[in-house]
């Protein structure tokens, strides 16, 4: 991966995390135990500290930075979805953020909450615990299902899964001419993780 000193700190990456090759890391990163940051995700340590506690995930695209003298902090299980920004925020543990979510300055999504895909979570607000929020800007929409909830920490364990799939088998490689008659599938299926409204479905189900 591409990472970058800045007035003589380094990043660290523990050893049991993955970052793929194409991510940037610079100055004042820490990523945690069993995290996964994905392909050209940006973590800007150059004005203040980056935190990925352990088993959290910052997604492809994702950029994670914060203002001088603060800390931007992704707790514990955390989980970033594809394109989202992070700036000087809080996010809670075992909370999601959704897909090119923006949660700003000062902002603190509480523990096992949810952001809405496409939300704007304004500087200094709230995120209470186990709530839905979406809009732009973001609003409290209501209390979490426990299905919801057990549908998320399945989506999380699946990334954490992804960063030792990845420390143990993915390389660069040449691509073939043509798909061989003897192709292999990869280790995970529909049984591993579905869509929020699919998982739903199947609950329902009698």
């Amino acid at each position: 991966m591409p990472a970058y000193e800045i007035d003589g700190v380094v990043p660290v990456v523990d050893p049991t995390a993955y970052v793929h090759p194409t991510a940037v890391l610079i100055g004042d990163v820490h990523v945690g135990p069993g995290c996964y940051v994905g392909p050209f995700a940006s973590l800007r340590g150059d004005f203040g500290r980056i935190v990925m506690a352990a088993g959290s995930n910052l997604q492809d695209h994702c950029s994670f930075h914060t203002f001088p003298g603060t800390e931007a902090v992704l707790e514990r299980d955390g989980h970033v979805g594809h394109g989202a920004v992070l700036h000087g925020c809080r996010i809670g543990e075992g909370a999601l953020v959704g897909m090119s979510a923006v949660v700003m300055d000062g902002a603190v999504v509480g523990q096992r909450a949810f952001v809405g895909a496409h939300s704007f979570v304004r500087a200094g607000f709230v995120v209470p615990p186990q709530t839905l929020v979406t809009g732009a800007p973001a609003e409290v929409r209501r209390q979490l299902t426990a299905d919801e909830l057990a549908w998320k920490a399945n989506g999380t364990r699946t990334y954490q899964r992804l960063a030792e799939r990845s420390l143990a088998t993915l390389r660069p490689v040449t691509p073939l001419p043509a798909v061989e008659a003897d192709r292999p599938r990869l280790s995970t299926d529909a049984s591993v993780a579905v869509p929020l409204a699919e998982y739903r479905r199947q609950r329902a189900e009698p």
